[in-house]
């Protein structure tokens, strides 16, 4: 059973030097958690060193070329790092992504895969990520100076099949009410179902374990020249956030990605049960460009202000008015906290979050209904709905996570951690 292990102080001592080195392990994108890494990283003066999951034309996965590049500051290495199977192909010549993509809607509940061809597929694309890692390393070592620490940051995640049938099903998940619900158990143990399940547990689970095997001769030259390498990784179990007055572990669902995150944080026990120091950080939600599907998401999010007014962080006056300028004329913050207090005190919704040890769970019609009208209600609230308060929340979030996560990382004391609304409004600067 998973314990809930909140991370809730900074570490100060020990902790990373001048040209000691970030690697991004996957690629950076704007508006996401690993912004916050990378501007902790540069105030303690390290080296960041990029990555990219290359790029695909038609079938050919390539690295990025000279007009991309050119977009990029500072050393990257630039050998393509996708993961996943569904564009890899058998020894038929097919690919999962091929063999679903004539499925029409009204076809969907009837399909039936062939898993033993798709298992195929999964080994294929195992074996080019693995040939990519081992180019990938080789580049990496080159980086390798004297007395030079280097903490690896797994940016992987995703893998939703790249097939037209896919995101109208998902869509229905995450967004359908009434006749256009989907429950999620439904399509999770359907074949198309299974078939994401295992892609998103080899793009956001499986990738972690390739590339601590695969960076073990690393360790050592690295170790050698008198330097040290951690691992961390961007975990999803929930987040405890202000409910009432008090710190409550909630969660998001359906999070469909949950059991590949789960199988993350297993693949990080693994190895720190073997002495590599590596660390899943389970972090709060926030709003990004990836996470526009899951609507909802988002909704835990405003809280937030009631665990920076808690701080007494500095800026809290600051956002507060940020937040507040956003609203339609008329509308104030106690009209959105009236909104979130009453949606977490529905009883299907105290319910939901009473299940830590059973998490990821299914959703159910009435819950999801409840959550995407709230939703709504928030959204409603604003003047611009493209211009919401959860964004500027969510870089209060990636923040003050880079902060945690990058000071915590230099010697974790566990394999699994969670970052709460305390930690983020306390540190926050």
């Amino acid at each position: 059973m998973t314990t809930l292990n909140p991370l809730r102080n900074l570490k100060t001592t020990n902790t990373w030097k001048k040209n000691d080195a970030l690697v991004l392990f996957g690629e950076l994108f704007q508006r996401g958690y690993a912004n916050g890494l990378v501007d902790e990283a540069e105030k303690h003066e390290m080296q960041i060193i990029k990555g990219t999951v290359g790029r695909r034309e038609k079938d050919d996965l390539r690295p990025l070329n000279a007009e991309e590049l050119s977009t990029v500051q500072g050393p990257i290495i630039n050998v393509p790092l996708e993961a996943g199977f569904d564009m890899d192909k058998n020894s038929s010549g097919i690919s999962p992504t091929e063999m679903i993509k004539d499925i029409k809607l009204s076809q969907w509940e009837e399909t039936t895969l062939d898993f033993q061809a798709i298992e195929e597929c999964r080994k294929n694309g195992v074996a080019r990520f693995k040939k990519q890692l081992t180019h990938y390393v080789a580049e990496l070592e080159k980086h390798i100076i004297p007395g030079r620490s280097f903490l690896i940051a797994h940016l992987m995640a995703g893998g939703v099949p790249r097939a037209k049938i896919i995101m109208p099903l998902m869509n229905r998940v995450f967004k359908g009410t009434e006749d256009r619900h989907l429950e999620s158990e439904k399509f999770w143990t359907s074949d198309l179902g299974r078939l994401c399940q295992m892609n998103f547990i080899e793009v956001t689970a499986e990738t972690l374990r390739h590339l601590i095997e695969a960076t073990k001769n690393f360790r050592e030259k690295v170790k050698q020249a008198g330097g040290q390498v951690t691992y961390l990784a961007y975990g999803y179990h929930g987040t405890e956030i202000l409910i009432d007055g008090q710190l409550k572990w909630q969660t998001y669902q359906p999070y469909l990605q949950g059991w590949a995150k789960k199988k993350l944080e297993d693949i990080a026990s693994e190895f720190f049960s073997q002495g590599i120091p590596t660390c899943v950080y389970n972090c709060p939600e926030i709003l990004t460009n990836s996470s526009s599907i899951f609507q909802g998401v988002e909704v835990s999010l405003y809280p937030l202000i009631h665990s920076l007014e808690k701080s007494n962080t500095p800026s809290v006056s600051t956002i507060k008015q940020q937040c507040q300028d956003l609203l339609r004329p008329g509308k104030t913050l106690d009209d959105l906290f009236k909104i979130t207090k009453t949606y977490y005190s529905q009883p299907v919704i105290i319910e939901m979050n009473k299940n830590f040890e059973q998490w990821p769970c299914q959703s159910n019609r009435q819950q999801m209904e409840l959550m995407l009208k709230c939703s709504d209600e928030l959204i409603e609230l604003h003047a611009n709905p493209k211009q919401l308060i959860t964004s500027t929340l969510s870089e209060v979030v990636f923040k003050s996570c880079g902060t945690l996560m990058l000071n915590d990382a230099f010697k974790p004391d566990a394999a699994v951690r969670w970052i709460g609304h305390d930690a983020v409004a306390k540190y926050y600067q």
